[in-house]
């Protein structure tokens, strides 16, 4: 088996700003350190190419990040700052997201330690957003007839607004997003099924939503998953407002792995979101998602 990482720095960014870009490197050192993903391999991910990003995005936005000239505004939206090294892991991240479902497709199970950029549009980024890696892999895997029906469970705490807006329209995918009811983005896209959690949403409320939620993708009959797992429900977020504990997550990632695994459905998982102070609880969380991949497949 395969998993994905970035192999590029980690962003410079001015002190104090409130995106945690060091958990990745956090989260690769707690893969390697505990051996959680066993003997499958971690390979770092190929950049994706102009022509694939152009899958989901337009010439324009394209080359305008590629080449540094996006508007000042655009990149304000974004919340990051433009750099070679922001352009160089988005690629990555796009790369990961294409040879994951790939991996995924052959064994069953793959993912990478980043990735789950829902917020980014087709003509603009968002929300940290600048490629949406999930967009791109699945109009990529959809359009060369790789297959025929695919699915996004995203139980990242904030709407998929971008996976919607790309690939919302299309019958051939089906995405769930199950996310806090009062929190960004806010003006949404509707996906195919919407679940809004109250804020302080604890474990059973949100195990129990997730279940009903994921009745409705089992029966569109999917042939790849792409799981945006997402930290940020945790109850230590700064940014989540729902309340699960850490039992919890493992217990969703569970749900979702197991749903799929006994109907031999692939799954490609991202990470998404995570913004918990101390970083090291989302670190965690994340490193949980890649434990419970580990107890189910026997890595």
């Amino acid at each position: 088996m395969q998993f994905f990482f970035p192999d590029v720095p980690s962003l410079p960014l001015p002190p104090g700003h409130r995106f945690p870009s060091g958990k990745y490197d956090a989260l690769r050192a707690v893969i390697d350190a505990e051996r959680i993903l066993g003997t499958a391999d971690l390979v770092a991910a190929i950049p994706a190419g102009r022509d694939e990003l152009l899958r989901a995005h337009s010439p324009e936005y394209v080359d305008a990040m590629l080449s540094g000239t996006v508007a000042a505004d655009g990149m304000r939206r974004i919340g990051l700052p433009w750099s070679q090294t922001l352009v160089d892991r988005s690629r990555a991240t796009v790369g990961g997201a294409l040879a994951s479902a790939q991996a995924a497709l052959e064994y069953g199970i793959s993912g990478q330690l980043a990735g789950g950029t829902h917020h980014s549009h087709r003509d603009f980024g968002s929300g940290f957003c600048v490629f949406n890696d999930l967009a791109v892999a699945a109009l990529t895997l959809l359009d060369t007839g790789v297959v025929a029906r695919l699915a996004i469970v995203d139980t990242d705490v904030h709407q998929g607004d971008g996976n919607a807006a790309i690939l919302g329209a299309d019958p051939r995918v089906f995405i769930l997003s199950v996310q806090g009811a009062k929190n960004f983005p806010f003006r949404r896209v509707p996906g195919t099924l919407d679940v809004d959690l109250a804020d302080g949403t604890e474990d059973a409320a949100y195990l129990a939503a997730l279940a009903a939620a994921l009745e409705p993708v089992v029966a569109f009959r999917p042939q790849l998953v792409f799981y945006l797992s997402g930290a940020d429900p945790l109850a230590e977020d700064r940014l989540g407002r729902l309340s699960l504990s850490h039992k919890g997550l493992m217990m969703r990632d569970r749900l979702v792995l197991e749903t799929f695994k006994t109907r031999a459905v692939p799954l490609a998982i991202a990470i998404g979101g995570g913004y918990a102070e101390p970083i090291s609880a989302s670190v965690t969380a994340y490193a949980n998602t890649f434990r419970v991949v580990a107890q189910i497949w026997n890595l």
